[in-house]
């Protein structure tokens, strides 16, 4: 006869009312039954000092060591006992594993994949900027405690036209940013929380519910379903937690009045469902601990596609509000635990079994390497960040990007990593063929072809397009090629003999990744695209419609690995590369654009187009010197003034060698001479700024890295902060 021993924090079973149940099930199961708690162990003559329930009461009975412990008690509670019931577990079977907290079993399944498709994209905040980030992209979210239980503490906010809309429980009050910043802030300082897209099951009469899925472990091993039933909000409220004066309902006549013709389908959906999932969260926790679980409740949502969203996962889901129910769920646990003390070894067995067919299962690993003549840092950071979300990747680090860089990276790759991006430089022929020969990628993005190193190549936009495909002939050749339709010189890469699978991106030309409605917004960019038959509207933190390209770059690789649009969306909310248009904001409404990295006409341009589009008064470009041009500097300075002039820019202040060019034609198209200067000596251009710069300002300031402008930056910011 199999001896259950039923752990809890509480000392005295009266204060535990589903003791007494678990004590006439078991009786009835044919199981002899104890409670005791963790002080009442003795692990000298293995015995333990526990209460049985007989003839209607609990009586005191030294016990000894059970077949079988069913963990009841509150893990935080029990907590202070972990050495005691950590002895317990190396020599005795435990029910009821912890799958741990809503953050870990999100951050579990993301990395196991096959239910990623179900989460609901959730970070945890890291402070009011990244909040602001994520509402900017999602415009209605979840903020809430990541321990966070029985639907307290859920904060549902929205933008409005004034401002801010906060709904907690059932009020709903409307916020300033400056207070919203206030608020979150401190909350932000009590704990730790998290933010997601808010996704709402909504019933025909309007009123929010959801579905909760409860499963178990039945007597065999096996997992059954033991119930399923909505919870409905009460009017006004948004949360459906019956603990928040949610109510539940029978799930056929809740399917039949909601969903009419589709409610048989849609029951058998949730069904299957509940016990995948379960198996797969049991098989994670096979892999990772080398334990089996036994009980989960789900929460889920139906959006307006019912489409199954996964709003948490709970190990310790409680009884179902109806009494037969509680029966239910009682008979299943005590005869799991008696099949789980008569089956070690099987359990043992299947463990293996599965963690085996886990390591063969593996795909291929993600490789992606990323070359062009711009956007090759901002596309690697925009992709790292879209997989970072769903994988442990790889990402080299900014602006590491030469051969001896691919070298170290080889090193660095650990089997952990589950997809790695690659930034390819180059400045002469053949460098590309030998980052292929250290790493040789499977999915390759060739961004743009355009004038950076073209003195390198004798002038010809072509001799660095046949470079740039160094990448295209390196890369394995039935992998993915991601090229940009809206770059003309794009069309001289030799795609040819490629076999593989080639994908466009663009905004101006039908492409199989195409931006449209592209606009500046408050500190980045919206546009829109189809991605998955639907129209989604996405924002990117980085102002400049060439950004707009680098983040399609990002979203074919991830949409070609099956992220979701959601995922997509989060992951663009991205960790910008430093000193990429940076914005300051100066004292007196002053705007200074720190883009001080690159040079080359292309970039200029760009960074131009962003100057022109968010000056609102005057407009001033400062201008660093472009190399490696080669005979072809004369011919591009000239093109930048003239597109100086094109785009409005009041005042133009070029610094370097032979910059006074871009300067002289601008003068040539009709810029006034006494709104351009030319400098070789950046003291005396600084003393310039210190006197021109005026109220409402926008300033950009572009050069490379290695005509040090980030101290003309410097001294702006420290002169006018």
């Amino acid at each position: 006869m199999t001896l259950i021993g039923m752990l809890h924090h509480r000392k005295d079973p009266k204060t535990v009312i589903k003791a007494y149940a678990y004590a006439v099930v078991a009786k009835a199961e044919g199981a002899r039954f104890f409670y005791f708690s963790p002080g009442e162990v003795n692990f000298v003559n293995r015995s333990i000092r526990g209460q049985v329930y007989e003839n209607g009461q609990w009586i005191e009975r030294v016990m000894s060591f059970p077949d079988v412990i069913y963990n009841a008690g509150s893990p935080e509670k029990l907590a202070k006992s972990k050495e005691i019931i950590q002895k317990l577990k190396n020599e005795i079977p435990f029910t009821t594993h912890s799958i741990g907290n809503k953050w870990n079993v999100n951050e579990r399944l993301k990395e196991a994949k096959e239910f990623s498709n179900y989460l609901i994209p959730t970070e945890i905040v890291k402070d009011t900027e990244h909040f602001f980030k994520f509402i900017a992209a999602f415009e209605k979210v979840v903020f809430k405690p990541i321990d966070g239980r029985k639907g307290k503490g859920i904060f549902f906010i929205s933008k409005n036209v004034t401002g801010f809309q906060v709904r907690k429980d059932s009020a709903s009050t409307d916020y300033s940013r400056l207070q919203l910043n206030d608020l979150i802030k401190s909350k932000l300082s009590t704990g730790t929380f998290i933010i997601q897209p808010y996704i709402q099951s909504v019933t025909k009469s309007g009123q929010v519910f959801d579905f909760r899925l409860h499963v178990q472990k039945n007597g065999e091993g096996k997992w059954v379903i033991t119930t399923i039933y909505p919870r409905i909000a009460p009017t006004g409220s948004i949360i459906a937690n019956i603990n928040n004066g949610g109510f539940t309902n029978y799930l056929n006549p809740f399917l039949q009045q909601e969903f009419k013709d589709e409610a048989f389908n849609i029951r058998r959906t949730l069904e299957y469902f509940s016990l995948s999932l379960a198996n797969h969260l049991d098989e994670l926790q096979m892999c990772q601990f080398e334990e089996v679980i036994d009980e989960i409740g789900v929460d889920i949502g139906l959006d307006e596609n019912n489409k199954i969203w996964i709003y948490e996962v709970n190990w310790k889901p409680g009884c179902p509000p109806a009494f037969y129910l509680e029966l239910d769920v009682v008979i299943n646990s005590i005869q799991y635990a008696i099949y789980l003390a008569n089956n070690q070894k099987v359990i043992s067995e299947k463990i293996k079994t599965v963690k085996k067919k886990h390591i063969e299962k593996r795909e291929g690993t993600p490789i992606i390497g990323i070359t062009g003549s711009a956007g090759k840092t901002t596309t690697k950071a925009f992709l790292a960040s879209i997989l970072a979300k769903k994988w442990n990747v790889f990402e080299s680090k900014d602006y590491w990007n030469t051969t001896e860089h691919t070298k170290k990276h080889a090193a660095e790759i650990q089997p952990s990593h589950q997809a790695v991006v690659l930034e390819y430089g180059m400045a002469y022929p053949g460098v590309i063929t030998e980052h292929c020969s250290i790493i040789k990628p499977n999915i390759s993005i060739v961004t743009n072809i355009g004038m950076a190193h073209v003195g390198n190549f004798d002038g010809d936009i072509r001799n660095i397009a046949h470079a740039k495909s160094e990448l295209i002939h390196g890369m394995d050749q039935e992998g993915i090629l991601v090229i940009n339709k809206d770059d003309p010189n794009s069309m001289y890469l030799e795609t040819e003999n490629f076999k593989g699978k080639i994908v466009t991106i663009g905004v101006k030309s039908a492409a199989d990744y195409r931006a449209y409605d592209v606009n500046y917004v408050d500190n980045g960019m919206n546009f829109k695209m189809m991605l998955q038959g639907q129209e989604i509207l996405f924002f990117i933190p980085i102002l400049g419609e060439h950004h707009v390209y680098n983040a399609l770059n990002a979203i074919a690789v991830a949409d070609q690995l099956g992220i979701t649009p959601l995922e997509i969306k989060l992951g663009l909310l991205f960790r910008k590369p430093p000193r990429r248009l940076t914005v300051y904001n100066c004292r007196d409404n002053i705007t200074l654009l720190d883009d001080t990295v690159h040079s080359h006409p292309e970039g200029v341009r760009a960074a131009i187009d962003v100057l022109s589009n968010i000056g609102k008064h005057r407009k001033i470009a400062i201008i660093g010197q472009m190399r490696e041009l080669g005979d072809l500097r004369e011919q591009e300075y000239r093109k930048v003034g003239d597109y100086i002039y094109e785009q409005e820019i009041d005042i133009l202040i070029t610094y370097g060698f032979r910059t006074d060019e871009i300067g002289t034609q601008a003068k040539v198209k009709g810029l006034s001479a006494e709104n351009v200067y030319h400098f070789t000596n950046k003291d005396k251009l600084h003393e310039l700024l210190s006197r021109i710069i005026e109220e409402d300002d926008t300033i950009l300031v572009k050069g490379a890295s290695k005509t040090n402008m980030f101290e003309t930056v410097k001294f702006i910011d420290q002169t006018f902060s």
